[in-house]
Protein backbone atom coordinates (compact mmCIF):
# COMPACT_ATOMS: atom_id res chain seq x y z
CA UNK A 1 0.00 0.00 0.00
CA UNK A 2 2.71 2.45 0.69
CA UNK A 3 4.34 1.49 -2.66
CA UNK A 4 1.28 3.03 -4.08
CA UNK A 5 0.59 5.96 -2.16
CA UNK A 6 4.67 7.32 -2.88
CA UNK A 7 3.34 6.22 -7.11
CA UNK A 8 0.17 8.42 -6.63
CA UNK A 9 2.16 11.93 -5.15
CA UNK A 10 4.34 10.92 -8.23
CA UNK A 11 1.94 10.80 -10.69
CA UNK A 12 -0.22 13.52 -9.42
CA UNK A 13 1.88 16.42 -10.45
CA UNK A 14 3.04 15.10 -13.63
CA UNK A 15 -0.87 14.71 -14.27
CA UNK A 16 -1.68 18.62 -13.42
CA UNK A 17 1.27 19.78 -15.42
CA UNK A 18 -0.46 17.71 -18.46
CA UNK A 19 -4.03 19.78 -17.85
CA UNK A 20 -1.81 22.53 -17.73
CA UNK A 21 -0.49 22.13 -21.36
CA UNK A 22 -3.52 20.81 -22.91
CA UNK A 23 -4.69 24.50 -23.02
CA UNK A 24 -1.45 25.70 -25.73
CA UNK A 25 -1.88 25.91 -29.19
CA UNK A 26 -1.95 23.29 -31.09
CA UNK A 27 1.39 23.85 -33.49
CA UNK A 28 3.09 24.30 -29.61
CA UNK A 29 1.84 20.65 -29.95
CA UNK A 30 3.40 19.34 -32.75
CA UNK A 31 5.93 17.28 -32.92
CA UNK A 32 9.84 17.90 -33.88
CA UNK A 33 10.23 14.78 -35.83
CA UNK A 34 8.22 11.84 -37.09
CA UNK A 35 10.08 8.63 -36.10
CA UNK A 36 13.09 7.99 -33.52
CA UNK A 37 15.11 4.84 -33.50
CA UNK A 38 16.82 4.93 -30.42
CA UNK A 39 18.51 2.90 -26.90
CA UNK A 40 16.67 2.52 -23.91
CA UNK A 41 18.34 2.13 -20.76
CA UNK A 42 15.70 0.83 -17.83
CA UNK A 43 15.58 0.02 -14.72
CA UNK A 44 15.03 -3.50 -15.67
CA UNK A 45 15.31 -3.83 -19.09
CA UNK A 46 17.78 -1.96 -21.59
CA UNK A 47 17.53 -2.24 -25.23
CA UNK A 48 16.50 -0.48 -28.66
CA UNK A 49 13.20 1.60 -29.49
CA UNK A 50 10.52 3.02 -32.23
CA UNK A 51 8.62 5.98 -31.70
CA UNK A 52 6.54 6.93 -34.27
CA UNK A 53 3.86 10.01 -34.50
CA UNK A 54 0.89 9.51 -35.79
CA UNK A 55 -0.84 12.53 -34.99
CA UNK A 56 0.78 15.64 -33.74
CA UNK A 57 0.03 15.13 -29.91
CA UNK A 58 0.17 10.59 -30.26
CA UNK A 59 2.57 8.30 -30.83
CA UNK A 60 3.00 4.96 -30.64
CA UNK A 61 6.67 3.55 -28.67
CA UNK A 62 8.08 -0.05 -29.39
CA UNK A 63 10.60 -1.33 -27.16
CA UNK A 64 12.38 -4.50 -27.42
CA UNK A 65 14.41 -4.78 -24.10
CA UNK A 66 17.08 -7.42 -22.79
CA UNK A 67 18.34 -8.18 -19.05
CA UNK A 68 20.57 -10.94 -17.43
CA UNK A 69 18.06 -13.39 -17.82
CA UNK A 70 15.48 -12.66 -20.83
CA UNK A 71 13.56 -10.78 -23.90
CA UNK A 72 10.57 -8.69 -23.23
CA UNK A 73 8.32 -6.78 -25.98
CA UNK A 74 6.56 -3.59 -25.10
CA UNK A 75 4.13 -1.78 -26.89
CA UNK A 76 3.28 2.07 -25.37
CA UNK A 77 0.51 4.31 -26.31
CA UNK A 78 1.43 7.44 -25.89
CA UNK A 79 -0.10 11.40 -25.54
CA UNK A 80 2.82 14.29 -25.80
CA UNK A 81 2.46 17.90 -25.07
CA UNK A 82 4.60 20.42 -24.64
CA UNK A 83 6.40 20.99 -21.48
CA UNK A 84 7.39 24.26 -19.42
CA UNK A 85 6.80 26.31 -22.54
CA UNK A 86 10.14 25.19 -23.73
CA UNK A 87 10.46 24.82 -27.50
CA UNK A 88 11.16 20.82 -28.00
CA UNK A 89 10.80 19.90 -24.53
CA UNK A 90 7.66 17.44 -24.41
CA UNK A 91 5.96 15.75 -21.56
CA UNK A 92 4.24 12.83 -22.49
CA UNK A 93 2.23 9.77 -20.56
CA UNK A 94 0.14 6.42 -21.90
CA UNK A 95 -0.24 2.63 -21.11
CA UNK A 96 0.86 -0.50 -23.05
CA UNK A 97 1.31 -3.90 -22.52
CA UNK A 98 4.39 -6.07 -22.56
CA UNK A 99 5.16 -10.44 -23.31
CA UNK A 100 8.19 -11.71 -22.56
CA UNK A 101 10.36 -14.47 -21.40
CA UNK A 102 12.89 -14.66 -18.80
CA UNK A 103 14.97 -17.99 -16.85
CA UNK A 104 15.66 -18.89 -13.83
CA UNK A 105 17.13 -16.66 -11.42
CA UNK A 106 17.09 -14.04 -8.63
CA UNK A 107 14.87 -10.89 -9.77
CA UNK A 108 14.56 -7.65 -7.73
CA UNK A 109 10.95 -5.71 -7.59
CA UNK A 110 11.00 -2.82 -5.59
CA UNK A 111 13.54 -3.50 -3.25
CA UNK A 112 11.89 -7.01 -2.55
CA UNK A 113 14.12 -10.15 -4.50
CA UNK A 114 12.23 -12.98 -6.39
CA UNK A 115 13.86 -15.86 -7.04
CA UNK A 116 12.35 -18.47 -9.96
CA UNK A 117 13.64 -21.81 -9.95
CA UNK A 118 12.77 -22.14 -13.71
CA UNK A 119 11.97 -20.16 -16.68
CA UNK A 120 8.82 -18.35 -16.97
CA UNK A 121 6.04 -16.35 -19.09
CA UNK A 122 5.88 -12.32 -18.61
CA UNK A 123 2.81 -10.64 -19.31
CA UNK A 124 1.91 -7.31 -18.23
CA UNK A 125 0.14 -3.72 -18.40
CA UNK A 126 2.37 -0.96 -18.49
CA UNK A 127 2.42 2.90 -17.85
CA UNK A 128 5.08 5.40 -18.64
CA UNK A 129 5.38 9.41 -17.46
CA UNK A 130 8.29 11.36 -18.80
CA UNK A 131 9.93 14.25 -20.55
CA UNK A 132 11.90 13.95 -23.73
CA UNK A 133 13.86 17.32 -25.22
CA UNK A 134 14.64 17.38 -29.28
CA UNK A 135 17.87 19.15 -29.69
CA UNK A 136 17.64 21.85 -31.75
CA UNK A 137 19.20 21.68 -35.12
CA UNK A 138 19.97 18.06 -34.59
CA UNK A 139 18.63 14.72 -34.82
CA UNK A 140 19.08 13.86 -31.50
CA UNK A 141 16.05 13.48 -28.68
CA UNK A 142 17.18 12.41 -25.21
CA UNK A 143 14.27 11.00 -22.53
CA UNK A 144 14.03 10.44 -19.23
CA UNK A 145 10.74 8.57 -17.71
CA UNK A 146 9.15 6.69 -14.91
CA UNK A 147 7.80 3.31 -16.31
CA UNK A 148 5.05 1.99 -14.00
CA UNK A 149 3.80 -2.33 -14.96
CA UNK A 150 2.04 -4.99 -13.19
CA UNK A 151 3.30 -7.92 -13.91
CA UNK A 152 0.32 -10.48 -14.57
CA UNK A 153 1.42 -14.09 -15.35
CA UNK A 154 3.79 -14.28 -12.40
CA UNK A 155 1.86 -12.08 -10.08
CA UNK A 156 0.40 -9.75 -9.60
CA UNK A 157 3.18 -7.83 -9.09
CA UNK A 158 3.28 -3.76 -9.20
CA UNK A 159 7.25 -2.31 -9.89
CA UNK A 160 8.11 1.13 -10.73
CA UNK A 161 11.64 1.92 -13.00
CA UNK A 162 13.34 4.80 -14.20
CA UNK A 163 14.39 4.87 -17.56
CA UNK A 164 16.76 6.99 -20.22
CA UNK A 165 16.60 7.15 -23.83
CA UNK A 166 18.77 8.46 -26.89
CA UNK A 167 17.27 8.88 -30.46
CA UNK A 168 17.91 9.31 -33.68
CA UNK A 169 15.17 11.15 -35.03
CA UNK A 170 14.15 11.62 -38.72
Amino acid sequence: MKKVIISIFVLVPFLMLANRSMAQSQSANSPDYTTALGLKFGAYESGVSVKYFAAPTVSYEGILGFNNHGVVITGLYELNMQAFNVEGLKFYYGAGAHIGAEGKGQYQVLGDNEVYSSSHLLLGIDGVLGLEYKIPQTPIAVSVDLDPRVELATGPIFDVGPALGLKYTF
